[in-house]
C-alpha cells in the first residue's frame, strides 16, 4: 500500500472552554496551503488572549434514507404510517446490527409512488457512514417482509444527504451540530488581529452574507471553512469527501459594548474517533494529542474531537476575515509563506 503525503504542523494552542473541552489544546493541521497554519495560528493566540472560545452540540445524528417503490402513492403513505406506529420493532431490528447503533427517529416523503425514509441515527464515536446503512438495510429488509406490496429501488436514496450540498441536513440534521463563539476586547483586535470590530462586522455582512447570497449559496454564509475542515479531517483520519456538507455553516458577528462577538455554527460536522482510517499511526498519535482516545462514556471522544474541530475552524475563519479588513494583506501573506516554502509558482 502506498501513501500520499500532505504536510502536516500543529498549531495553537486553542483556548475552549466547553462541557467536553476546558482547557488548552494543540492541533494538527495537514494541508497544502501553507498560509492556513500561521493564519489558524494567530486566531488560536486570539483565544487565549480573549479568554477562550465557547462551544456548544446543539444535536448529533447520522443519517441514511433508503428509497421503496410502492403500486401507488396512496399504499406509499400507508405503509409509512404503519411503520410510524411500530417504531419500538424498527429499534429492535437496529439494535441487533450494532452495540452502538441506536435508531432515533425518521422522516419521509412520498413522490409519486416513491417513498424516501430518512432514517437518523445515533452511532457512538463512529462517523456511523457504514453502521447507518448496515442498520438501513437490515430495516429494509424488515419492511419488504411485512409489506411485500413494496419494492426495493436503493439503500441510499440522496434524502441523506451524504457528501452533496443540500438544505435538508441543516434544517434535520446529520453529523454533530456545533456553534463556537467568542467575544474578543477592542485592543485584541487591533494588537493581534490588525483591524476593529466594525470592519469585520461589516465584511461579515457584505461577503459572508450578501456575497454568498448572490452567489445562490445553499444554508452558508462563511469565506473558507473548508480549508481547516480538511486540514483536521486528513490529520485525523476522517472520510475528507464529508468537508462538502460540513462547510456549509454561518459566521455571525456583532459589536458588543465596544468588543466583537465572533460566532461560528457549523450544523454538519461528520466525524469519530473509531472506525476506517483510525488504525493509522500518525492518526492515532493526532488523536492521542487532541485527547481524544480516552476511556469516556460512548460519544464523548467524537464529540469532544467535532468541538475541537468547531473551535480552530473560529480560528481560521477569524484570522481570515481580519487580513480581508486590509487591502493586500491576503496576498502578501501567501507570497511571503509560499515562496519561503517553495510551494509557489514563480
Amino acid at each position: 500500500m502506498k501513501f500520499a503525503a500532505v504536510p502536516m504542523r500543529t498549531i495553537g494552542p486553542v483556548k475552549i472552554i466547553s462541557p467536553y473541552v476546558d482547557g488548552q489544546v494543540n492541533v494538527p493541521l495537514a494541508t497544502y496551503e501553507t498560509p492556513l497554519w500561521a493564519s489558524t495560528n494567530r486566531g488560536a493566540k486570539v483565544s487565549r488572549e480573549a479568554g477562550g472560545i465557547h462551544a456548544i452540540m446543539v444535536d448529533e445524528r447520522m443519517t441514511r434514507s433508503v428509497l421503496f417503490e410502492a403500486p401507488s402513492a396512496a399504499m406509499a403513505l400507508q405503509v409509512v404510517q404503519k411503520i410510524q406506529a411500530r417504531k419500538a420493532e424498527l429499534d429492535e431490528v437496529v439494535a441487533k446490527t450494532s452495540r452502538f447503533t441506536r435508531l432515533l427517529d425518521f422522516n419521509f416523503q412520498v413522490v409519486g409512488n416513491l417513498l424516501y425514509l430518512r432514517l437518523e441515527f445515533s452511532t457512538g464515536d463512529a462517523a456511523g457512514h457504514n453502521m447507518t446503512t448496515n442498520a438501513a438495510d437490515h430495516i429494509m429488509t424488515w419492511v419488504l417482509s411485512q409489506y411485500p406490496e413494496m419494492k426495493y429501488i436503493s439503500v441510499s436514496g440522496n434524502f441523506c444527504v451524504d457528501k452533496k450540498v443540500s438544505a435538508v441536513n441543516g434544517i434535520l440534521g446529520r453529523g454533530k451540530y456545533v456553534v463556537a463563539e467568542i467575544t474578543i476586547p477592542r485592543d485584541v483586535c487591533e494588537q493581534i488581529l490588525k483591524t476593529t470590530p466594525e470592519k469585520i462586522v461589516e465584511l461579515n455582512i457584505k461577503k459572508n452574507l450578501l456575497g454568498t447570497n448572490i452567489a445562490g449559496g445553499v444554508r452558508t454564509a462563511n469565506a473558507h471553512f473548508a480549508n481547516i475542515l480538511l486540514a483536521l479531517y486528513l490529520a485525523t483520519g476522517q472520510d475528507a469527501a464529508n468537508i462538502i456538507e460540513g462547510s456549509q455553516g454561518f459566521v455571525h458577528t456583532e459589536v458588543r459594548n465596544d468588543e466583537l462577538y465572533f460566532s461560528v455554527t457549523l450544523p454538519n460536522i461528520i466525524v469519530g474517533t473509531v472506525g476506517a482510517g483510525k488504525q493509522l499511526d500518525f492518526v492515532r498519535d493526532n488523536l492521542q494529542m487532541l485527547d481524544c482516545l480516552e476511556k469516556r462514556e460512548v460519544g464523548e471522544n467524537a464529540r469532544r474531537l467535532a468541538i475541537i474541530i468547531a473551535a480552530t475552524v473560529l480560528c481560521g475563519e477569524l484570522s481570515l476575515l481580519a487580513a480581508l479588513t486590509n487591502q493586500g494583506e491576503l496576498m502578501r501573506s501567501h507570497l511571503i509563506l509560499e515562496r519561503k516554502t517553495g510551494l509557489m509558482n514563480e
